[in-house]
Parts: structure tokens; C-alpha cells; sequence
């Protein structure tokens, strides 16, 4: 059921209060598409990065191979596969700054270059610079996605820290916005100056522009993506308790206010009603919880059983991926 619900898109987001199980769903998530032949990419944002605890394998800042075909069965022989990347928050915000300090220097003049160090220094612990250079990086994976992979699957961190990362697109494009039309006026300025002979254009103008555009196409472009149901999702993780009840409803309104749509919600690791009075009753207490949220939410709801043991290694994703429904080619 939930593989369907996300076979034709090419963006899909995971994500739910934290300890609900958001990355054992991805990745089993991102195994039944490349079981159906999708090549797929597994990204995780989440700074408390556990891919590579479930995958049972090293996974860096770079894509790795999880699965291929020869992990893949049943269905093996198709062309599927699973690539893993953990976005590493320490060194993403270190290349973010380092490209910023690039560009300064070629821009400023010399005499700049120290204050702007500096600046860059304090700069490196301010709010919004750690969203900043993750979301460059989650638009870089999917770009990466449309070129190379059918699909992309994020593995989120918990629904605050995603909340504001999936609203910063249209925050940052509005900023550069108002930066090219302050760059435009400089320059229809200087033009003017110029005209009278007064000068003449520098290269620095043109290298701003240049970046001020990149910058502005890049997240114009994710916020585009994120914000089509044709391409892109987002499926909330919850358990069936009160807690994690109430944040999805809040979770969901803020997401379908900000343009994304709800593909699904997964109930993770519902009790048994047959094995025993204590877990029969909390399956019915859990029932009551998941009839309130049906009142609130109308979207897909898919029970996820509690599964035995320790959930590692690809023989237990596929047997997770099973349990979210068949999936079309």
C-alpha cells in the first residue's frame, strides 16, 4: 500500500516525532522501490544519523552502496538498488563556510578580507547557519536524484528541525530576491555613472549576480519539487500513543500549510491483540488514539506490526518492506 502510494514520485520524505522508528521506515521504504527495479537513494538529514547502525555497514557523507540486486530478493535480478548517504552536519556546515569564504574573498576587496574572516567565525555558531548548509545539501541529493536515481528517499530528523528546513526554500529564494533587485538597482546606478564616464563595471558585479542566480535557482527549484504531489511526499511516522498522536496533527497541518503534501501516516510498531491481555488492551487504547486521528487527518493510515528482535541488516528490512504493501514497477 505504501510502496504504491509512493511508486510514481521521485522525492519522498520520512519523518515523525522522534523514536517512532522514521529510519528503519525510510530504509525499508527505499528497499521495496528498488525490489520493484527503482534506483534509489537514501539520504538521511537527521544529525543523529543511524543508517549505518541499520544498514549493519559504514555510511559516510558520500552515497554507498546498501543493497543491490544480489541483496534484493525476492524479485532478485532486477535492476534495483539501495544508495546510502548521512549527511554529516560538522562537515557540512565546514564546506558551506569554506565556499562562503571563497567567494568573499574574490569579491571583497583585500583590505575586507579579515573582517569578513571574522565575521564568518562568529558566523559558524549563529542560528540558521547549520539549516542553511543542510538544505544546500538535501538540494544538491536532489538534484543528484533526478540525475542519477528514480527515486530519493529522506530520512528526517525530528518534525521541528524538518518543519524549518522544508520552510526555508521559499524564505532563502524570497532573500536572494530581495538581494538581485538591490544588486539591479546598484547596478542600473552604476550604468548611469558610467554613462557619464564616470567609472566602469567591475567583475565582481557580475560574479555576484552570477551566484545570487545559482543560489536563487537552486532553491526555487526544491521548493518547486517538495511542493508538487506529483513528485514529491511526505510520510508521517508516528506511534500510536498520545504524544506522538498530537504532533503528527500539528506536524501534518504545517506541512499541508506549507504547500507539502501528506502521501501517508505509518502507525510503527503496533501492539498484538492477541498475545496477551496487557497488549490487548494497549492495542485497544491505541485503536482509540488512531480513531481521533482519522477525525483530524484524511490521508492513507497503514498499521505497521511490532516486529521481533533487533531490527539490522537488509534480511530484516526486507521483511519490514513486505509488511509496507506490494509495489508496481
Amino acid at each position: 500500500m505504501l510502496l504504491d502510494l509512493v511508486a510514481s514520485r521521485r522525492v519522498v520524505f520520512a519523518g515523525g516525532k522522534g523514536g517512532v522508528g522514521k529510519t528503519s521506515i525510510a530504509a525499508a521504504l527505499a528497499l521495496g522501490r528498488a525490489r520493484a527495479g527503482a534506483r534509489v537513494l537514501l539520504a538521511s538529514t537527521d544529525p543523529a544519523h543511524n543508517l549505518g547502525h541499520l544498514w549493519d555497514r559504514p555510511v559516510g557523507d558520500e552515497p554507498t552502496r546498501l543493497a543491490g540486486p544480489g541483496d534484493l530478493a525476492p524479485g532478485a535480478g532486477t535492476a534495483g538498488y539501495v544508495d546510502g548517504l548521512e549527511i554529516d552536519p560538522e562537515r557540512t556546515v565546514e564546506q558551506h563556510l569554506s565556499a562562503v569564504a571563497g567567494t568573499m574573498r574574490r569579491l571583497l576587496p583585500e583590505r575586507m578580507h579579515a573582517p569578513a574572516a571574522r565575521h564568518l567565525e562568529l558566523a559558524r555558531l549563529a542560528p540558521g547557519t547549520h539549516e542553511s548548509a543542510v538544505l544546500e545539501r538535501i538540494a544538491e541529493a536532489v538534484e543528484l536524484g533526478e540525475e542519477a536515481y528514480d527515486l530519493v528517499v529522506f530520512d528526517t530528523a525530528p518534525s521541528g528541525h524538518t518543519l524549518r528546513l522544508l520552510a526555508l526554500p521559499e524564505q532563502l529564494t524570497s532573500w536572494t530576491e530581495s538581494l538581485l533587485a538591490n544588486r539591479d538597482r546598484s547596478e542600473r546606478f552604476g550604468a548611469a555613472v558610467r554613462g557619464l564616464g564616470g567609472g566602469e563595471q567591475s567583475d565582481r558585479d557580475a560574479d555576484l549576480r552570477r551566484i545570487l542566480l545559482r543560489r536563487r535557482n537552486r532553491f526555487s527549484r526544491l521548493r518547486e519539487v517538495v511542493t508538487d504531489p506529483a513528485q514529491s511526499g511526505f510520510v508521517i511516522v508516528l506511534t500510536a500513543e498520545l504524544l506522538p498522536i498530537a504532533e503528527t496533527t500539528e506536524v501534518y497541518e504545517k506541512l499541508t500549510g506549507l504547500g507539502v503534501e501528506v502521501a501517508a501516516l505509518v502507525a510503527n510498531r503496533r501492539s498484538p491483540a492477541d498475545a496477551g491481555e496487557m497488549l490487548a488492551r494497549r492495542r485497544r487504547q491505541e485503536d482509540q488514539h488512531l480513531v481521533r486521528l482519522r477525525q483530524q487527518v484524511d490521508v492513507p493510515l497503514l498499521d505497521v506490526p511490532l516486529l521481533p528482535g533487533d531490527l539490522v541488516g537488509t534480511q530484516a528490512l526486507a521483511a519490514l518492506a513486505d509488511l509496507l504493501g506490494p509495489s508496481s514497477s
